[in-house]
């Protein structure tokens, strides 16, 4: 028997992240690191325990075997429940055979048993490669008072930024009356956040004629929300005011670990009123050595740094010895920088090393023009160079 769930929250987590380059050719985009010590996937994880919903489908796809290992049973989020909790849902064998995820409707409408079983009034989709704090409650609130079918959530981007996303138009009290899949002369700049919350019924009839549909995208951009909305549904936006970023991309993905940093960070992780939950091994306390220089920087647990850091964020068990210098970078898990070593504008994926004298990025760069570094690569002193 499963317990019935008021809501529950569909997780889209096998996206192949190709705009993040080397970072993703062994790991699904949610278990990219982030922070020093967290992975993208721990911000919606995090959401769902913080609002009070406990039972959450991780859908993946694309090397998930990382993301499998990182997640495991949800303790670290207290999803690790006996009725609800986390359950990974990657595509499998049918009556009728089986398919990859062919869009992200097609990835819900093939787990609509997952969703019958626990019988919810509300199911609330997600992305997994997001980075923000939200309280979903607060969202399942407004979709409750306004009688909405879908409620979909929105933030406010640069007017010339929102040609790049799913635009919504709205009447004064919120009602949808029209959406724009990347608009190229968007009427305003409520851009969808790609989270929506949907009567469970509504949701299954709406993914079932999609499937039905010959030469759909099964997408909810590009199919779902226009055909509720061909069909005068009840379709309100809910407007999120908190810190939001898509880390799609390579350059996204190291501003959004430089807003955790500044005199004025961007996103404070300290908050302990909602607290982002992760996954981490124990490791030793970090080392700042005599001849160490750290300015502005966060270093994660089991680090030893006797070199110089500038504006960078270290991952656990990172290296810096004395000479190297990082500068305005993101280290992941287990790099060493060695001594003579630089590093400037990159993001230097896990167990890498950096050999004495190499030269990777350009002082001179910016936040389009990041040096990427794969897992496990090895720069000798030869390799010199700024290529981005």
């Amino acid at each position: 028997m499963y317990c019935k769930k008021e809501c529950i929250a569909m997780l889209l987590a096998g996206g192949q992240g190709s705009r993040l380059y080397e970072l993703t050719q062994q790991t699904a985009k949610p278990a990219v690191s982030f922070g020093g010590k967290y992975r993208i996937i721990d911000f919606p994880l995090s959401n769902c325990i913080n609002s009070g919903i406990d039972t959450v489908g991780v859908l993946t796809q694309y090397q998930p075997l990382a993301l499998n290992e990182y997640i495991g049973n949800g303790a670290p989020w207290d999803l690790d429940r006996t009725r609800g909790g986390l359950s990974v849902l990657p595509p499998y064998q049918g009556s009728k055979g089986s398919d990859w995820y062919k869009g992200t409707a097609n990835a819900i409408y093939q787990n609509i048993q997952f969703i019958r079983k626990y019988d919810p009034d509300y199911v609330l989709i997600l992305s997994g490669d997001h980075i923000y704090r939200m309280d979903y409650a607060a969202m399942l609130a407004a979709h409750k008072a306004n009688k909405a079918v879908c409620t979909v959530a929105t933030i406010e981007v640069p007017m010339e930024e929102a040609s790049r996303f799913g635009i919504c138009n709205t009447n004064p009290d919120g009602r949808i009356y029209e959406f724009e899949e990347k608009p190229k002369k968007p009427k305003n700049n409520q851009a969808s956040m790609g989270i929506y919350i949907f009567n469970t019924q509504t949701l299954i009839q709406y993914l079932t004629d999609d499937e039905n549909t010959p030469g759909s995208s099964n997408d909810f951009g590009k199919n779902i929300i226009p055909n509720l909305l061909n069909n005068k549904e009840r379709l309100f936006a809910f407007t999120f005011s908190g810190y939001w970023k898509d880390v799609g991309t390579i350059s996204s993905l190291w501003e959004a670990n430089m807003d955790l940093i500044g005199e004025r960070p961007l996103l404070d992780l300290s908050k302990t009123d909602f607290k982002i939950f992760s996954r981490n091994e124990a490791r030793p306390p970090q080392f700042i050595g005599q001849s160490a220089t750290v300015q502005n920087s966060m270093i994660s647990e089991g680090c030893v740094i006797n070199g110089c850091v500038r504006n960078s964020i270290l991952s656990g068990g990172v290296v810096i010895e004395e000479g190297a210098v990082v500068e305005n970078s993101v280290i992941m898990d287990d790099v060493t920088v060695h001594a003579g070593a630089t590093v400037f504008y990159s993001i230097v994926d896990s167990d890498s090393e950096i050999c004495d004298g190499a030269v990777v990025g350009d002082r001179q760069g910016d936040k389009d023009h990041i040096r990427v570094i794969a897992k496990g690569t090895v720069i000798a002193a030869e390799e010199k160079g700024d290529r981005t």
